[in-house]
């Protein structure tokens, strides 16, 4: 964990996200919280992730997403040295496939 973002207000913002328990909530807190670029950056990050965890290529993934080369290599960096967060929730959105309502 990252020593730099440990902080109080981190903790409570986290504490926030924590306690939705729907999608709509989600909608709802998250287009009060971000800019629509700040949310749709983290989906595009989210999605590139998915996609370079399924081997595709940086042209396939760019393509597709619009993502930058940057940002592509970024999110590879976090996927290969980072904290292994993505892997917990691509593991854990496996494991409720087809639990979904």
């Amino acid at each position: 964990m990252n020593k730099k973002i440990k902080t109080e207000a981190v903790d409570s913002l986290f504490d926030a996200i924590l306690c939705l328990k729907t999608r709509s909530e989600c909608y709802s807190f998250f287009e009060d919280l971000c800019t629509v670029n700040e949310l749709l950056s983290l989906s595009q990050r989210f999605e590139v992730a998915a996609m370079l965890g399924s081997h595709k290529t940086y042209l396939e993934i760019a393509e597709k997403t619009g993502a930058s080369t940057a940002t592509i290599s970024r999110v590879n960096r976090s996927l290969n040295y980072g904290n292994d967060g993505y892997e917990m929730v691509f593991s854990r959105l496996k494991d409720t496939d087809g639990k979904k309502e």
